[in-house]
């Protein structure tokens, strides 16, 4: 039987109201549990040594974010504000839910058969995984301790703040171009570009793998300008062995309007198929292999 707000509660008085229910909390992500108990102190203790981060959600998915099928987990907080950013509503960390990094990693247990089985592995994105490097350090430690491949997928905004002992455990990085000269970029993000080109250049120099990734926005990233520095640059890093030119779509503007932050690209088109492969030339005249 169900009770409806100002009906009365049996063997009670019949004049009094049931009261309203409590708040929902959420107390799984997915089937992971989530942190609640923690009070403020403890929680932010937790997150500074890495035993907690800030988690909006994780995915199962193929043939993106990395080889193979991959657990895709997606954290809270960015330092960039990208206009085209399809996830807004990871762009602050109050936006993500506290998961323990041990719970998070009984998660990624779960699926070694499917990614030993598909040459796959787990990607931390974001947000931006750097603004948590404790948390994402210790996540890569343990993925690897079970013998799974590792990526992270990062604008390198934040490149400074991984340490070596980190990068020592990712396999590969998937590493957000989003512009090649710095008006655009600054334009794009609202940073500097620089950081970005530092990282890349240290991640080539421990001979890390890099997936070079670049959002194609008609009318913001479309100029062979702003395109053929980011080629350039690409190609001058011995351990880049993909580019993705991914395009422009408009997944994310609802998210913009429920969050009600002012969306900039809302008349922006997708490319079409021959300013893609426009782009696509552009990276393999530098004898890249693009996607």
């Amino acid at each position: 039987m169900s009770l409806d707000a100002g009906a009365a509660v049996p063997g009670g008085d019949p004049g009094a109201a049931v009261p309203p229910p409590p708040p929902v909390r959420a107390t799984m992500l997915g089937g992971i549990p989530v942190a609640d108990h923690l009070g403020r102190s403890e929680l932010m203790l937790a997150q500074r040594s890495g035993e907690v981060g800030s988690v909006h959600s994780w995915e199962l998915v193929t043939a993106v974010d990395g080889p193979g099928t991959r657990m895709t987990t997606f954290v809270a907080g960015c330092p960039l504000r990208c206009l085209y950013c399809h996830n807004p509503d990871t762009m602050t960390a109050n936006r993500g839910v506290p998961v323990l990094a041990d719970d998070l990693l009984a998660r990624i247990k779960r699926y070694r058969g499917v990614f030993r089985a598909t040459g796959g592995g787990i990607t931390l994105s974001g947000g931006e995984i750097l603004q948590q490097p404790a948390f994402a350090a210790r996540i890569l430690r343990g993925a690897k301790a079970m013998g799974i491949h590792t990526a992270i997928d990062t604008s390198g905004f934040l490149g400074a703040k991984a340490s070596d002992e980190l990068l020592d455990d990712v396999d590969l990085v998937l590493l957000d171009v989003k512009a090649g000269d710095e008006t655009t970029y600054r334009r794009v993000t609202g940073r500097a570009l620089q950081p970005t080109l530092d990282f890349g250049r240290r991640l080539a120099e421990r001979g890390t793998e890099i997936w070079i990734r670049f959002v194609l926005v008609p009318g913001l990233t479309d100029d062979p300008a702003t395109i053929a520095p980011i080629a350039d640059y690409a190609a001058s890093l011995p351990t880049v062995s993909r580019v993705e030119v991914l395009p422009f779509h408009q997944m994310g503007r609802d998210k913009w309007a429920e969050l009600g932050l002012d969306y900039a690209l809302e008349d922006a088109r997708p490319p079409e198929a021959s300013e893609v492969e426009s782009a696509k030339a552009i990276f393999r005249s530098r004898g890249l292999t693009v996607h």
